[in-house]
């Protein structure tokens, strides 16, 4: 008889690697498939978002559970963590009041106090009262006499290194330096695959294709489901639809509804000349798909640049948001974008977005505008449960019995997720009640730094990225 698995995970992105580690620390066998031949593709994040501070027009509610989820996962993956702080701004031309913007910090400030309160090993972001500071248009004046820091250490450091780049003058004052810090997710997929690789309790499966599943729950087989790929049948118990974007496949093959949207969108990569002194990333707000859509510089090591630009030529595309249809759980791409997530950029598109980008930098930074294209960009869909293109705290949901579909929308749901279906999983008693804590990384922390490392560039080049974008900034013990 073949062998019957407890849980099958279909998509090896940050939502699928997570269940299945944490279903390993439990001692949960499951088998994951991953497409591609290495987990956690696109799409692209580089920020931990603990408090959504770039999402001015998000709930306080939101804020609260990205920081809390936030917080969890940077506690699971510390080595994927640059802990850099985030420059936030508002351009005198935008809408956006500075004084909505330092209420919001008010209130992540005592919310972070509660975390710690509840765990102080959630004091990951440093202590309450230097998660943001907030900077005059004096301030900025007199720190802009001082000489650059190589390697910042206090907030004014960070700052100083950044009034000498920015044109000030263009916003509105006061700036703020917040303790968002990025996220690197060549460093996050390394780790997890060393760890997938390294237990017994998940058999990972990478360029393998799913092509159709099978409800079998009514045949009394001892198995729920069969995961039918080019050469086999797998046989689970439960079935976690883990796919991102292309999730509501799945769905319609088991004549499930649900009402979703799919978001396309692209980062680019830049080269640019060496600076003093590093410095944070760089946030300057604006109004979503207008021509000041908000613009984030992300820094790497070795002088790269990652470019957000939340325009219709930059990050976003010309029905790049898309809704499913009635009695369709699928939402579908039009043959351009189709085409860019299956086959790849046409070059002079990517060096007219990538230029773009730059020039929206440039804005702000003059000397940037002698950036040039460093790589290609990253670039991916994800999904939005529901119908409101602003929701940024995603979770799970469960169809039918011994089914869950993943419904992240940013990476940092993954943890929450994933306990959500192990204690869905023990309801429906298909594994025995759980007395571990569901946040213990064991596994996670038996990866040295060096495996991570050497990893993390392998995914890098193979992915036909710079290696540099495999580094912390911080460099970590």
């Amino acid at each position: 008889m073949s062998e019957i698995y407890n849980v099958g995970i279909i998509g090896g992105g940050v939502s699928g690697v997570v269940t299945a580690l944490q279903l390993a620390e439990n001692g949960i066998d499951s088998i994951l498939f991953e497409q591609e031949n290495s987990v956690v593709n696109g799409p692209p994040f580089c920020h931990l978002h603990a408090g959504g501070n770039l999402y001015p027009d998000i709930s306080e509610a939101q804020c609260r559970i990205l920081m809390k989820q936030s917080i969890e996962m940077a506690k699971l993956f510390p080595q994927s963590i640059d802990e850099r702080p985030t420059f936030i701004s508002v351009p005198k031309s935008e809408k956006y009041s500075l004084d909505n913007i330092e209420h919001r910090l008010e209130m992540l400030v005592a919310y972070y106090s509660e975390l710690i309160a509840e765990d102080p090993s959630n004091a990951i972001l440093g202590a309450p009262r230097d998660y943001y500071k907030i900077y005059t248009k004096e301030d900025l004046a007199t720190l802009a006499n001082r000489p650059a820091i190589a390697r910042p250490k206090t907030a004014d450091e960070w700052m100083i290194n950044t009034i000498h780049l920015i044109d000030y003058t263009k916003l509105k004052t006061p700036v703020i330096l917040v303790q968002e810090f990025g996220w690197n997710l060549f460093r996050l997929g390394a780790q997890a695959q060393l760890a997938l690789s390294k237990t017994e309790k998940c058999s990972l499966k990478t360029n393998t294709n799913v092509s159709s599943i099978k409800d079998v729950s009514q045949d009394n087989l001892g198995y729920n489901w069969e995961i039918h790929t080019e050469d086999e049948i797998y046989k689970v118990k439960y079935l976690v639809n883990s796919c991102g974007f292309k999730t509501g496949t799945f769905d319609e093959s088991l004549h499930l509804n649900s009402e979703r949207l799919i978001e396309f969108k692209a980062a680019y990569v830049s080269k640019w000349q060496p600076v003093p002194g590093l410095i944070p990333e760089l946030i300057f707000h604006g109004e979503r798909g207008t021509p000041h859509g908000m613009t984030q510089l992300t820094p790497y090591c070795d002088d790269y640049y990652q470019i957000h630009g939340m325009t219709n030529d930059i990050t976003l595309f010309e029905h790049g948001l898309v809704q499913s249809k009635d009695n369709m759980s699928q939402p579908e791409f039009d043959a351009g974008i189709t085409q860019k997530l299956d086959s790849g950029w046409d070059t002079e598109e990517i060096k007219s977005r990538t230029e773009n980008a730059i020039d929206s930098v440039a804005n702000y930074i003059p000397s940037f505008q002698s950036a040039q294209v460093g790589g290609p960009p990253l670039f991916g869909a994800q999904q939005i449960p529901g119908n409101d293109p602003s929701l940024r705290v995603g979770e799970v949901s469960f169809p039918c019995k011994s089914y869950a579909r993943s419904e992240i929308v940013k990476a940092s749901s993954a943890l929450t997720v994933a306990n959500q279906i192990i204690t869905k999983m023990q309801e429906e008693d298909i594994i025995p009640a759980i007395k571990t804590p569901l946040n213990s990384s064991t596994l996670l922390d038996s990866i040295s730094k060096i495996d991570i490392d050497d990893l993390a560039r392998e995914l890098a080049i193979e992915r036909g990225y710079p290696e540099a974008l495999s580094r912390l900034v911080i460099e970590k013990d």
